[in-house]
């Protein structure tokens, strides 16, 4: 477990408790110098009930606890955790560029991803909203992110090969957070690619953003070391991005030589149910100070009035 604060330069603040303290005890002083202007000490021993100095040090204590939570509160302070989430919300990020057309899967790449892709939506609940999206040189949105997951498959039935050279890998990765940034539940991209990313966005930037919105990134490495199109060009699997998206995300990555390691990768994704996740207590912390707000003033007005 760690925490953080998502806006870190109000914890300057936190140095006015002592001139909180300070003024405390100034008030303390001048409510006691005019105490002494009561003739009747009888009824000062009867409206303090003896015990002055003790309940000043309990409304000090709840005063710096109320400036405590306001201040954690604007600051953004956040519990982050690992547990087990219910669920997950995904992108399947598909690579269509030229090398997809290999043949070294029935009948090639892409269609073999595409079946595996349906396959995996098919066991999903209609609590899982799914969005898919396809990138060679370009990241294009196929399918938004939604619960109906007939329409995301015809989605991916029309996901065609790009006449467009290049596969930016980076970009899809931006655009499939993007995608998932108002879900509420588990996020999470499978980024499916021979791992050959040549063009656009640095892959550092992308993992940068994926985990400063706390989305995981599983990566499937698709292909095999004799993979080559029609004309025989040699286009084998490059799993080096694909681990090191995976590794710094906090995903796992998947090799499919085959349909059925294809198959068996996306299942595991979805039996994975571990992430982090992120707790902001600023709303709580609010609510809390307000209580002891309402409570200080109920005090300060009955039991622990001021003497005129």
């Amino acid at each position: 477990m760690e925490i953080i604060f998502e806006r870190p330069e109000y914890m300057w603040l936190l140095f006015s408790i002592p001139i909180l303290i300070i003024a405390h005890f100034i008030t303390l002083k001048k409510i006691r110098r005019r105490a002494v202007k009561f003739a009747n000490f009888a009824a000062i021993q009867r409206i303090t009930g003896g015990e002055l100095l003790s309940k000043n040090l309990f409304l000090l204590v709840i005063r710096v606890l109320i400036l405590i939570l306001f201040i954690f509160s604007i600051s953004g302070f956040t519990i982050i955790y690992t547990g087990i989430a219910s669920n997950y919300d995904y992108v399947i990020a598909m690579d269509n560029s030229n090398s997809m057309i290999v043949e070294d899967f029935e009948p090639n790449r892409l269609e073999a991803a595409k079946t595996a892709a349906k396959d995996f939506i098919n066991k999903l609940g209609p609590d899982n909203f799914v969005g898919v999206l396809s990138f060679s040189s370009v990241s294009l949105v196929d399918s938004p992110l939604s619960n109906d997951l007939l329409n995301v498959k015809g989605a991916i039935d029309g996901i065609k090969l790009s006449e467009v050279g290049g596969t930016d890998m980076g970009q899809a990765i931006v655009n499939g957070v993007n995608m998932l940034i108002n879900s509420d539940k588990g996020k999470a991209i499978i980024l499916l690619s021979d791992g050959q990313g040549n063009i656009g966005l640095p892959i550092d930037e992308a993992i940068n953003y994926a985990n400063s919105k706390e989305v995981i990134v599983h990566t499937i490495g698709m292909g095999t070391t004799e993979g080559s199109d029609f004309f025989g060009t040699i286009l084998v699997l490059d799993e080096a991005s694909l681990i090191y998206i995976a590794e710094n995300t906090e995903g796992e990555y998947y090799k499919a030589e085959n349909t059925d390691e294809l198959k068996d990768a996306y299942s595991k994704i979805g039996n994975l149910t571990e992430r982090k996740i992120s707790n902001n207590l600023s709303m709580t912390f609010i609510v809390l100070a307000l209580i002891l707000l309402l409570y200080e003033w109920i005090l300060i007005n009955t039991k622990y009035r001021t003497i005129p």
